[in-house]
């Protein structure tokens, strides 16, 4: 094989996480077939794999962004198809990729169709933290968070609510321009008895619009599943809130009775897993088990969203399997526009799962759910529902820099 032959990253083979890539092979012969395959290994150790198989052009060349493959992970042009289509060995298993610091590794490899020979390999390191952004875990009054810091003031602040310890969302945005703490609403396996406090997330609101590097008087939260709950609760009992992102989220609030100030404010809605669907010996779907949150029996665990200033984005992916994040997306409008508010916009994305992650994720349509302690169904076409991921990514960030108002007198006050 020629020694010209080359595997080429670019713009460069370590770049930002959501930043898209091009992968090109030239030094081929003419029509020549090769298998481009990625492999990368998660923090938890569970291992990751796509492949593609292409025919080069009469120059030699495979571009992956103009090319589309003869078969392989996914189908059609897909400039990042072989980021999100990587699936795991091990079935069900998640993609873990929380921890700031370290980048996302994929190794990518070319290989000789006839032969299986690997003819080049190139490593694309995908960070979370651009130059200059500073990452520091925070304890306040009840929270444990982490926090990203952009170099410079003053700027707008966000609240990222996780479901689940992840750090890689909050740290993106730092990227973009935010002051950003994620503070996980689960640690822990759950005792069924266990309340929700809002008072710890409140403190750390506060804690954020305190901070010297912060110049506004409010600040956004943001919230996929559990966490969009939580959100919606925030902004509705609690000021300093100016702007709320629900992913996924219910118009209720879900699996825990929350308490604010000493006080119940908020029963819980409990999914009924005796309804949940047996798909496999181990997989379910658990999208019939959530109560209708407007009934009789369950609208006191409504949030009353209509109480707050804050302006909200409602998205909702159209083929969610864990819940029927369309209808809770609807029951929320609805109940805004019966009060008489207009500080909402909604989006809903076709073909779309559960999981919307940061852009170039792996596709996740299946995973272990720590609460109810099953293997869950989460919905979603894997070439759709990386499409939303990425104009969601865009869409919070527009809607954050619109509604948060960032002044250099305010963070200069602070110092």
């Amino acid at each position: 094989m020629s020694s010209r032959l080359r595997l080429i990253l670019l713009p460069s083979a370590r770049c930002m996480f959501d930043d898209p890539l091009q992968i090109r092979v030239t030094g081929l012969s003419s029509q020549q077939d090769v298998v481009l395959r990625a492999s990368a290994t998660d923090e938890k150790g569970s291992s990751f794999s796509s492949w593609a198989e292409f025919r080069a052009d009469h120059s030699g060349q495979v571009h992956v962004s103009r090319d589309a493959p003869l078969r392989g992970s996914y189908s059609g042009v897909q400039p990042m198809g072989l980021f999100w289509s990587l699936s795991p060995e091990v079935p069900h298993a998640r993609f873990f990729k929380n921890q700031a610091l370290s980048p996302h590794v994929v190794h990518f490899s070319v290989v000789d169709k006839q032969d299986g020979q690997i003819l080049a390999k190139e490593t694309n390191e995908r960070c979370i933290l651009g130059d200059g952004v500073q990452r520091q875990t925070v304890t306040g009054r009840g929270f444990t968070g982490v926090l990203f810091t952009p170099p410079g003031l003053p700027f707008p602040a966000v609240l990222d609510l996780p479901s689940f310890p992840s750090e890689k969302r909050a740290g993106l945005l730092a990227n973009k321009g935010f002051v950003a703490m994620t503070v996980p609403v689960f640690n822990r396996k759950l005792d069924k008895s266990e309340r929700l406090h809002l008072d710890q997330y409140e403190a750390a609101v506060q804690y954020l619009l305190q901070h010297s590097k912060v110049g506004g008087a409010e600040l956004g939260v943001m919230g996929l599943s559990k966490g969009a709950d939580v959100a919606l609760s925030l902004a509705a009992f609690v000021r300093g809130v100016g702007a709320v992102v629900s992913i996924n989220g219910c118009s209720a609030n879900v699996q825990l009775p929350l308490f604010y100030k000493q006080q119940q404010i908020l029963p819980a809605l409990r999914p009924d897993l005796s309804k949940c669907i047996a798909l496999t010996s181990d997989l379910y779907m658990v999208k019939n088990a959530l109560p209708i949150p407007t009934s009789a029996e369950h609208r006191d665990s409504v949030v009353p969203i209509e109480k707050a200033s804050a302006q909200f984005l409602f998205v909702a992916s159209e083929d969610d399997l864990q819940w029927d994040s369309v209808a809770f997306m609807e029951q929320m409008v609805e109940r805004m526009k019966r009060h008489g508010r207009n500080n909402f916009e909604a989006v809903s994305y076709p073909q779309a799962g559960h999981i919307l992650d940061t852009p170039f994720s792996p596709f996740e349509v299946s995973g272990f759910h720590g609460v109810v302690n099953m293997v869950m169904l989460w919905g979603g076409e894997p070439a759709a529902h990386a499409r939303a991921e990425v104009l969601l990514w865009k869409k919070i960030q527009e809607f954050f820099r619109k509604h948060l108002k960032c002044e250099a007198n305010q963070a200069n006050a602070k110092l």
